[in-house]
């Protein structure tokens, strides 16, 4: 629907409805809650409004009476036709022929602008997402992340606010601490230690790659014996399948022996560490980057967890001083049941570090502290636990937690044909979004990525996303701008111009049903992209461009747009030439909906495929 024609109707039967008050035939205390809707079925007029049905009980009338009663009262306006009542009471709406069109000529005066608006224009709103850790690259399930993130901050772009994307850089805790020596133990084997690799490091050949790299800078400078790296430290886990295919440890304990590896590591290697440390989170962080900006997607920030490292003391204080935090078993607690969670967590572990939850406290209050009116979270649905306590946190610290919004992300399931592929970043045997991207293309692992409603469990099937047909819907949206782009080189090639003044002038012969349809469905563009950015659903959006696009396909099929004459090399008539301008003009707005909307999907608008 067209915003602006709908609010023209609704000011008008506001007018008639001040007309019934003053009649006293509505009371006036009476409340206008009544909607319009585009209406289905052509036979009923363009719009519909349920006023009279919801005003009858204040009114004490019957609906069909008091649906008379305000088409009576209704001012004069050129741009409605005729009003109607139908069934029990509702007005069907019928738009004269210059107000039906009109929003062929906002389409062409706003062109890749048409459908945007300002309306939440001074309100700021942060969307953090991915923030996958540094230690390995972007698997599947991220780019489901990535693509969805980025597209409900295309949107609420799209209507005014002011957005920024940040990734929130895990780079400092225990998961770093365990790829730093993975890569540490890889440099020795490369210097010909023999070493044992632990069941809890992180095994990709991605590591040994940047065990090679420190070993063309450094050489071996940081080499020590195994045997002292490995000294006085737990046995590592040993397991074993049993019978019924499940893993049972035999002995062991898989992270007390990496821990002891990452002591032993740091006291030998000193301030050397951290070579090994930096040259891993610069490499796969980079690494990251890069798929992140080949997939089209950016950030106006990322954020180190590092540089929170003299935020989280203060943050406790200030808990602890509104006598939130208490100690226990030697652990320092957050009562975050207080707030609503299920138990309360610990923020101080009794050595005296903080935990990653305490971080996690510090981060949102920092990016309240910046100014952010809103703050959205998208967050894998293995996350789901952690959104009680960082509300809970903020409700502690007077913050109100309705300005944090968080979206869970559910996984996606890759089909290779009836195969169903594993992932595991710890063993390395996943398939990385960039193999994805490399196999789909980016355009459709985006579309499909976003398709769906991000709670529900998604399976990528990948022989769909690379076919040819209308069954692929990325495709087949994109085959329709292609198709107008098509029909306009041929008219070009057959020496003639498109015509946007005839086009105008003869647009009254658009007398078809599915022609009418389609100027609807544009019309209905803007309050569509409105809904996906404040419901934050772009699966709305991609709906809606499959919507039209099927739309288009069936009239183009049905509708000859280039004369039998002009592809004859025939002279066509004037008639012939109206109708071809008239629908030309049609076909090129359906082609800039399709491109504005493709656009804020992160999808590329192809003239040809």
């Amino acid at each position: 629907m067209s915003q602006a024609q709908i609010d023209e109707i609704q000011a008008l039967l506001d007018s008639a409805a001040a007309a019934l008050i003053e009649q006293q035939v509505l009371p006036e205390d009476w409340q206008n809650n009544s909607q319009i809707t585009r209406s289905k079925n052509p036979e009923h007029g363009d719009y519909a409004s349920n006023i009279a049905l919801t005003a009858a009980k204040a009114a004490k009338s019957n609906p069909r009476a008091l649906a008379e009663h305000l088409i009576a009262a209704l001012p004069d306006n050129d741009s409605i036709a005729k009003m109607e009542v139908a069934g029990p009471g509702f007005i069907n709406i019928f738009l004269n022929s210059d107000a039906k069109f009109a929003v062929l000529d906002t389409i062409f005066e706003h062109q890749a602008r048409f459908g945007l608006n300002d309306e939440f224009a001074g309100k700021k709103v942060q969307v953090e997402f991915v923030s996958a850790n540094p230690t390995s690259s972007l698997h599947v399930g991220h780019g489901r992340g990535a693509a969805f993130g980025m597209s409900v901050a295309n949107l609420l772009e799209a209507v005014g606010y002011d957005v920024t994307r940040e990734y929130y850089v895990n780079d400092a805790g225990r998961q770093m601490d365990i790829l730093a020596v993975s890569t540490y133990l890889r440099y020795l084997e490369l210097n010909g230690e023999q070493i044992h690799f632990p069941v809890g490091g992180y095994q990709g050949g991605y590591v040994i790659q940047i065990a090679e790299g420190v070993q063309v800078e450094h050489g071996s400078v940081y080499v020590h014996p195994y045997r002292e790296v490995s000294a006085n430290i737990p046995e590592d886990e040993v397991s074993k399948v049993n019978d019924a295919g499940e893993k049972e440890v035999v002995s062991g304990d898989k992270n007390a022996h990496v821990d002891g590896i990452i002591a032993n590591a740091r006291r030998l290697l000193g301030e050397g560490y951290e070579v090994f440390a930096n040259a891993a989170l610069n490499s796969i962080l980079d690494d990251i980057k890069e798929d992140l900006a080949e997939f089209g997607v950016h950030y106006e920030q990322w954020f180190s967890e590092k540089s929170l490292s003299d935020q989280i003391e203060p943050v406790l204080a200030e808990l602890d001083s509104k006598g939130y935090l208490y100690e226990k078993d030697g652990n320092t607690w957050f009562k975050s049941t207080e707030f609503g969670d299920e138990k309360d967590r610990v923020v101080r572990r009794a050595n005296g570090l903080t935990t990653y939850f305490a971080s996690d406290i510090a981060y949102h209050k920092n990016k309240f502290d910046r100014g952010f009116d809103t703050v959205i979270n998208v967050w894998g649905a293995d996350h789901h636990g952690y959104i009680a306590r960082v509300r809970a946190a903020l409700t502690a610290l007077g913050i109100d937690e309705k300005r944090l919004e968080v979206i869970l992300v559910q996984f996606v399931a890759l089909w290779r044909g009836e195969e169903k592929i594993q992932m595991s970043s710890r063993s390395g045997k996943f398939v990385t979004l960039r193999e994805l991207r490399e196999e789909v293309g980016n355009d459709a692992a985006r579309y499909y990525y976003v398709a769906r409603k991000p709670e529900v469990h998604m399976d990528f099937d990948l022989e769909l996303a690379k076919s040819q047909s209308k069954d692929n819907a990325v495709y087949y949206i994109q085959y329709a701008h292609a198709r107008v782009c098509s029909v306009l080189e041929k008219i070009a090639s057959k020496g003639f111009e498109v015509d946007d003044a005839q086009g105008k002038d003869h647009q009254t012969l658009l007398t078809a049903e599915v022609e009418s349809e389609l100027i609807k469905l544009l019309a209905a563009y803007p309050s569509t992209l409105k809904r996906a950015a404040t419901g934050h659903d772009p699966h709305v959006l991609t709906n809606y461009l499959k919507d039209l696009a099927s739309l288009f396909h069936a009239w183009y099929n049905d509708n000859r747009i280039l004369p039998v004459s002009i592809i004859a090399d025939e002279t066509p008539s004037e008639d012939e030439l109206a109708l071809m301008q008239a629908r030309l003009r049609l076909s090129k707005a359906v082609r800039q909906v399709l491109a504005n909307g493709l656009s804020l999907l992160g999808l590329s608008a192809p003239s040809s495929m």
